[in-house]
């Protein structure tokens, strides 16, 4: 039993009769020879020939010493080399967040610089998130695939040449073309997250993804300060193109980002995965493991089906409600602010009065006032994102999403009341920081939870209900606000309190858990609870 050689692949069975197999019976035998309904799980394992020659030749019963990505991440730490990431990471949220402030400055000017019809001018916004849509199970599915990296970097390619190309749009029709387009490379944007968080060790994973995630308020503030600067004199095309400085900051660096370490193993490609841990390891300057790296060949990756597996079905469906809910919340309360500020009278709306619409061909360019104004809601990113981080490795990122859906709705209670503009715009500041702050978990989350197989498309997919969400959106706070404030608000409250009720279901807390590799890594974990308990239950009959 000494020279027992490795396999090629290694089993776990719970045999229905533990007398029914002996030693002598699961010698010699293959996995698909041992195979049957009892078995729990199969992991597929690419040792070395040269190391299983090695180790038989030895007759040497000691183990091999070995070492998985996480006690990789774990030995070296957050250092230089997660610094670094950060910022060019970051840099993709910068221009997302630059891309989607855009829409909020591009369409009042259009619509006077080109006497569009306010349909026209709302068809601008929703081609992008159409294209959004549509693109993010696409970009979710060519990471998981062919790589984070090679996804990442080919969509944010796309992005900065259809937007270089949308400021010289000649005429409506070829700037509605070229905006989708930009909005089909940026529904590749979230799979920066899938990729940093990969690189992260598990104690920093939480707090560094939110910080992380504040790159988008940093876009944000930055397009509107861009807008303030640029728009009175250049116009905007100007904007378009100077808009497209951060992602053409990140093509010029994106050479130096390496390939995910986890998907490198999760391909089988061991070596590629020890060079990039070992050059983190230099950066930082610690040391890896001693042993062998356990590397795991998984083929079947990216697949949708998989999203609905038994342990993950139930986890898929409701992050979809709570990713459309945060965009429908967050895009919604943003349409409301504006539109609510444009009445005037609160009191009277609430009251009963209608939002009469203006001709639809009248318009006015927006002003230093309004850039100012636009700006200070911006800011309120901020106070969220703090707040949150505070609290999501404190109270677990489904409690910290339920809290901020859960404020959210009582921030929107106040607004069914006669209440004053400054009381207005205090109850819709605190409402958009909590709403922004429980987006920025969610994105903590949904790679934590998913396996490296599909991680990548799961994202994906849930990044395109939320832009159905945003889709939706325009048409309850434009077009039902001028039917019913009422209705309008109870729509958001009761959108926002059935999300919460969603985090609190979620069957999986991630927080202080490590990224499972693969959907068998969560199977082995459940199933080997349930032996233990079995066992537990065993002992204790026979002590009795």
């Amino acid at each position: 039993m000494d020279n027992w050689p490795k396999t090629a692949k290694i089993s776990y069975k719970r045999w229905r009769n533990s007398e029914q197999w002996g030693d002598a019976d699961f010698v010699g035998q293959t996995d698909e020879d041992q195979g049957t309904d009892a078995e729990i799980c199969t992991i597929a394992s690419n040792f070395d020939a040269e190391a299983t020659q090695s180790s038989s030749a030895s007759g040497s019963n000691k183990p091999e010493e070995t070492f998985t990505v996480d006690d990789a991440l774990e030995a070296i730490g957050f250092g230089k080399f997660q610094w670094k990431i950060s910022f060019l990471t970051g840099l993709s949220w910068v221009a997302d967040a630059m891309e989607m402030m855009i829409l909020s400055i591009l369409g009042p000017q259009l619509h006077c610089e080109w006497r569009l019809p306010s349909y026209k001018v709302a068809l601008i916004t929703s081609v992008v998130f159409i294209g959004m849509g549509i693109s993010s199970p696409i970009w979710g599915n060519v990471a998981d695939k062919y790589g984070r990296k090679v996804g990442l970097k080919v969509c944010m390619c796309w992005t900065l040449y259809y937007g270089l190309l949308s400021a010289f749009a000649p005429a409506y029709g070829w700037l509605l073309f070229l905006r989708g387009l930009v909005g089909f490379g940026i529904g590749g944007a979230p799979q920066s997250v899938t990729l940093y968080s990969e690189f992260l060790p598990m104690k920093a994973r939480g707090i560094c993804i939110m910080l992380i995630a504040a790159f988008w308020a940093i876009g944000a503030v930055f397009e509107v300060l861009l807008a303030l600067m640029v728009m009175p004199d250049l116009g905007w095309r100007w904007l378009l193109g100077l808009s497209t400085v951060p992602l053409a900051i990140f093509v010029c660096f994106c050479f130096w980002l390496p390939e995910s370490p986890r998907f490198d193993v999760l391909s089988g490609r061991r070596e590629k995965a020890m060079a990039t841990l070992t050059r983190i390891a230099k950066e930082n300057g610690k040391t890896l493991p001693q042993g062998r790296l356990i590397a795991y060949n998984q083929n079947k990756r990216g697949r949708f089906k998989d999203l609905f597996a038994p342990q993950y079905w139930k986890t898929t469906l409701l992050l979809w409600f709570i990713w459309f809910s945060n965009a429908f919340s967050y895009y919604g309360i943003i349409l409301l602010t504006t539109e609510l500020f444009q009445a005037g009278d609160l009191c009277a709306m609430t009251q009963g009065a209608k939002i009469e619409p203006d001709c639809s061909l009248e318009c006015r360019y927006l002003t230093s006032a309004d850039y100012k104004d636009l700006l200070w809601t911006t800011l309120a990113e901020f106070p969220g994102f703090l707040v949150v981080l505070l609290l999501v490795d404190y109270i677990g990122r489904k409690k910290s999403m339920a809290l901020c859906f859960l404020m959210f709705s009582l921030c929107i209670l106040p607004l069914y009341a006669c209440i004053g503009r400054i009381a207005l715009t205090i109850f819709i500041f605190i409402a958009r920081a909590f709403i922004s702050g429980g987006y920025q978990v969610v994105f903590v989350y949904t790679p934590e939870v998913f396996p490296t197989e599909n991680r990548a498309l799961a994202m994906g997919t849930s990044s395109a209900m939320a832009r159905l969400g945003a889709l939706i959106t325009p048409f309850v706070a434009q077009v039902l606000l001028r039917t019913s404030v009422y209705l309008t608000l109870s729509v958001y409250c009761s959108c926002s309190l059935l999300a919460g009720v969603a985090s609190w279901l979620l069957p999986i807390e991630t927080l202080g858990r490590n990224l499972q590799e693969s959907s068998l890594d969560q199977e082995t974990a459940g199933q080997t609870t349930s032996t233990t308990r079995e066992s537990d239950n065993t002992t204790g009959s026979a002590d009795q």
